[in-house]
């Protein structure tokens, strides 16, 4: 079942075919992983009659699923670099027991998530930007997709630590398994047994569920160095306490996206009503596509990074982030240029309704337009992640999202620019919030590596 200890030697090697060979699986997994919500809003877009007031429903139950993402990276994106340099320091033991303890939040996360979900869901949506028309299909959505956060969680949390284990081609089966399960269930319950909204929620909640069990299995079996053990899994805060400040920059990432996600809904309904929010449905689904090469390499990259910084290996670190910076700016460039010359035919993947097409390329274009620098926000965040800053990685995750976007989303609707102010607020946080991370972290961080092998021993750590 597992591969060679070669190929997951993080130590030697070319770090361009390192990272790439941790990159490309992850992105593949990513992509499949991203099936999971694409795929849903692609065919609720195209449901007849409904099909638009279905998608902007489903659109208002974003931040709450962001927010579950948000809780899954409070662990798991503060557990895995800890794991990967405890990994190259030699240490099986620390590692599994970060492993473990990643593990167990998750679970007991999710149950509490569940709960408050259950019971206040109707609340939460109205102040979301819910309107009596749209609550319906939002509802319909998140009352079943509630029943798979356990394995939404434990599916994704996990992954990180099987591609940080060397194992990136079985971490990309965990995801691959439940998106094609997803892919094929999704036209059978919404269609075929006429389900609609709901049937796409529980076509995810099933294909999550597979992913986590596959997940679970890989650090069950007896070939696996580092288990799942039920007696590590009690919260250890000697352990919480090196993870939680490092996995805040992954919650601040998320919970500010989500707290994003819900002003957006909310000033667009004020300034434009429910058919800008399906407008904005539509372009977070289009930024995650364009988004998912660059953060699978920004996440590719990091436990090779973490890896040799347990190891004492500056130059492979530096080598890392010439090489990470390189191809994802070439990417997002690409990407750029491609949804600024045809952003109808992206919305024409999401919906059919001619109202929803003008209005959503003039917005694509403006929201898009800083795109090209998630490139160093991007970068910027990985170094600091993977080498434990976390003091940094939280500063610039709060700069870009809540200090940047979260003003300007209130302030520019109502200085003239209505609706196009909220689209607006993207491209200038992309732009001053990923230079500054970037600048910062090379003057900080890249500059003042030891040039020497085994010189970062002496560094804090």
């Amino acid at each position: 079942m597992f591969m060679s200890r070669r190929q997951n030697d993080f130590g030697s090697g070319s770090i361009p075919r390192v990272i790439l060979s941790q990159s490309l699986p992850l992105m593949l997994a990513q992509l499949v992983h991203l099936l999971y919500n694409v795929i849903d809003r692609i065919y609720i877009g195209h449901l007849p009659e409904i099909g638009s007031m279905a998608l902007t429903g489903v659109g208002l139950s974003f931040p709450i699923t962001t927010l579950i993402m948000a809780f899954t990276s409070l662990f798991a994106y503060g557990g895995t670099p800890l794991f990967a340099i405890a990994r190259g320091e030699g240490n099986t033991e620390k590692a599994e027991c970060f492993l473990n303890q990643v593990c167990g939040m998750l679970v007991y996360t999710s149950v509490l998530l569940f709960f408050v979900a259950l019971f206040w869901k109707k609340p939460i949506l109205y102040l979301f930007g819910a309107s009596d028309t749209s609550y319906y299909y939002a509802n319909e959505y998140l009352r079943f997709y509630i029943f798979g956060i356990t394995g939404s969680m434990l599916a994704t949390g996990l992954n990180g630590f099987i591609n940080a284990s060397g194992y990136p081609r079985y971490g990309m089966m965990t995801i691959f398994l439940g998106a094609v399960l997803n892919i094929v269930l999704d036209p059978l319950f919404i269609y075929v047994l006429h389900m609609g909204v709901k049937g796409a929620a529980i076509a995810t909640v099933i294909s999550q569920t597979v992913s986590a069990l596959y997940a679970l299995r890989f650090f069950f079996s007896p070939e696996n160095p580092y288990r799942l053990r039920h007696d590590y899994m009690l919260p250890d805060f000697r352990y919480l306490e090196q993870m939680i400040p490092l996995g805040v920059t992954g919650f601040i990432m998320q919970g500010t996206s989500a707290l994003v996600q819900i002003l957006c809904n909310v000033m667009l309904r004020n300034y434009g009503g429910d058919l800008y929010v399906g407008v904005i449905t539509i372009i977070n689904s289009i930024r995650e596509i364009f988004q998912l090469p660059a953060s699978a390499i920004s996440s590719g990259s990091q436990p090779v990074m973490s890896f040799n910084y347990g190891a004492g290996k500056p130059e492979r670190i530096r080598q890392s982030i010439r090489f990470t910076t390189l191809i994802m700016g070439v990417y997002t460039a690409v990407a750029l240029a491609a949804v600024m010359l045809f952003p109808e035919f992206f919305i024409s993947i999401f919906t059919d309704d001619a109202s929803l097409t003008a209005p959503g390329a003039a917005a694509i274009r403006i929201y898009f337009a800083g795109f090209f620098f998630m490139t160093f926000q991007l970068g910027g965040q990985a170094v600091f992640t993977s080498l434990k800053k976390a003091p940094q990685a939280i500063f610039f995750s709060l700069l870009r999202k809540v200090i940047i976007v979260v003003p300007l989303t209130l302030l520019l609707p109502g200085l003239g620019f209505g609706v196009n102010g909220v689209f607006l607020a993207e491209p200038v946080s992309n732009i001053v919030g990923g230079l500054a991370c970037f600048l910062t972290m090379y003057f900080t961080v890249y500059k003042k590596l030891p040039a020497e092998t085994g010189s970062l021993n002496g560094t804090d750590r």
